[in-house]
């Protein structure tokens, strides 16, 4: 058997695999490029941006938690000037495609980050995360509510010709009503799920944990929830889905295939692992020839319910 295609595209971006790194846990890149070849991956996903520089949470802001881990970064990061200067010189000596996830606290701000990214050649698709407040809203999540997602996604949608993929979040009454929000808004693509909100608490001290006392859970705990609401929603929006949730292995990645997921993001794992996503990309590739499957593609969305 000659060797399987592992070729995906996800909203126009053409990729080597299905194999992406899940923003906030990467860094720019740059920084695990000494653990594996960022050239076997199918994207790099950039640590959320903001059009200032932001300091983030105070400590501690991170815990290990049983399957998991609990975090409260708060979004720290550069800034689009700062990453523009320091970070992309080194991204465009890199051959694979950089997917800049990114946010704002108002519609004007996702706008002028869309309008700043789009300038961008070296950006080939822009990451929406609707999970942050709206300021002028009393702080509820732009994620949180079918109308804010849709108004949010289409002022960015009208702000840069590059493809959106707008990350959903766990955290709703109906996800599958959000997804339909984005798609109407005419989103490109879908990457689900972000973080559960959950907490940690210290019982000698009688303390949360967490200096900001919630934070994202991630890692194999949520799996299963990952996976129920790929399975949803690729049933319900005619869209491109990358599935996220507690993917450290080949059989994750592709069981995230078959229940309708079309590229998958490697995320808490590259904490434990720096180089498990290439691994991940080896392990898929193999699986294919042993089961003599001649392109990857061919999963997505074959889960048998009967």
């Amino acid at each position: 058997m000659k060797k399987p295609d592992l070729t995906v595209e996800i909203a126009g971006i053409k990729m080597r695999n299905p194999v992406m790194t899940a923003s906030g846990t990467f860094g720019y890149g740059e920084e695990y490029s000494s653990y594996l070849n960022l050239e076997r991956l199918g994207a790099i996903v950039t640590k959320g941006l903001s059009l200032s520089p932001k300091a983030g949470n105070p400590m501690p802001r991170i815990v290990e938690t049983p399957g998991g881990m609990l975090n409260a970064i708060g979004l720290q990061n550069v800034g689009i000037e700062a990453f523009i200067e320091n970070k992309i010189p080194f991204l465009r000596t890199v051959d694979t495609p950089v997917i800049v996830n990114f946010f704002g606290n108002t519609e004007d701000e996702y706008a002028e980050m869309a309008e700043r990214l789009d300038k961008i050649p070296e950006v080939s698709g822009l990451e929406m995360n609707i999970s942050c407040p709206n300021v002028k809203q009393g702080g509820i999540a732009f994620g949180s509510k079918p109308d804010n997602a849709y108004s949010v996604v289409k002022a960015v949608r009208e702000s840069t010709i590059k493809p959106i993929i707008v990350k959903l979040s766990p955290n709703v009454t109906d996800i599958v009503e959000m997804a339909h929000a984005c798609a109407e808004a005419e989103a490109d693509g879908l990457s689900l799920i972000n973080t559960l909100t959950g907490m940690a608490i210290d019982l000698q001290k009688r303390k949360p944990v967490l200096a900001n006392i919630t934070g994202g859970l991630s890692g194999p705990a949520i799996k299963p929830i990952a996976l129920r609401m790929v399975w949803q929603v690729s049933r319900a929006v005619d869209l491109p889905i990358i599935g996220i949730g507690g993917i450290g292995t080949a059989t994750d990645a592709l069981e995230f295939m078959l229940a309708g997921a079309s590229a998958v993001q490697v995320g808490t794992a590259n904490f434990i692992s720096p180089g498990i996503a290439e691994k991940i990309v080896h392990d898929m590739e193999r699986y294919l020839v042993e089961n003599r499957i001649s392109a990857v593609r061919e999963l997505v969305g074959a889960l048998e319910i009967q």
